[in-house]
């Protein structure tokens, strides 16, 4: 005889229901097919996948740190570049080299009587290009003359020195300002990289 199970005492429908729930519960977490292991699944996942993301993130931020150290390393460079290029150019430009040297006079009352250039000389790594100059004023306007050439931007080596007083040289050839003691030449030879006019240039000399 069938027996329903309304009719079963209160606590037997009890004990049944909790054994139906821990056997939902039971399957759910371990049989693949069903919603709880699926998510349960899903989660690993997602939990592995934020792992290694964060362990991407931490690479990261080592490489972004390092960048930034490494892009102000190269603009200190590129100032460093420019300030070279200043003190030896890539091109000769002559034009900008006689206004320095014509500058420099002025400021320190010397007159520059005859710039005359020189052939370009060929090194290893650079070019020589020497001018030839006669200058004349106070003794200590030459010092002086001198001494703002040792300070400009781009190199300058003066050689070939020959001073005198204006007795010395026989007379004054050109009308001199007041005060004028000292007239001479001398050679001031700068640099550059790069030469336009290689053709002109003589050969390096053999050590």
């Amino acid at each position: 005889m069938a027996v329903s199970f309304r009719e079963f005492p209160w606590y037997v429908q009890v004990l049944i229901f909790a054994a139906l729930a821990v056997l939902i519960i039971t399957a759910g977490e371990y049989i693949p097919s069903l919603p709880v292991q699926a998510a349960r699944t899903n989660l690993d996942r997602l939990n592995k996948e934020y792992t290694d993301l964060s362990q991407e993130v931490d690479r990261l931020e080592v490489y972004q740190r390092r960048y930034g150290e490494l892009k102000g390393k190269m603009e200190n460079l590129q100032e460093q570049l420019e300030i070279l290029k200043k003190i030896v150019p890539d091109e000769k430009a002559v034009d900008e080299f006689i206004r320095m040297l014509q500058e420099a006079a002025a400021q320190s009352g010397v007159q520059i009587r005859r710039l005359t250039a020189q052939p370009v000389q060929a090194r290893e790594y650079h070019y020589e290009m020497p001018f030839e100059l006669q200058v004349d004023g106070p003794y200590y306007a030459i010092l002086e003359f001198f001494g703002k050439l040792s300070g400009l931007p781009r190199i300058i080596n003066v050689g070939d020195l020959s001073f005198g007083g204006i007795d010395a040289t026989g007379g004054a050839k050109f009308p001199m300002r007041a005060g004028t003691t000292v007239t001479g030449t001398f050679t001031a030879t700068t640099f550059f990289t790069k030469s336009t006019d290689a053709a002109q240039a003589q050969p390096p000399e053999k050590k």
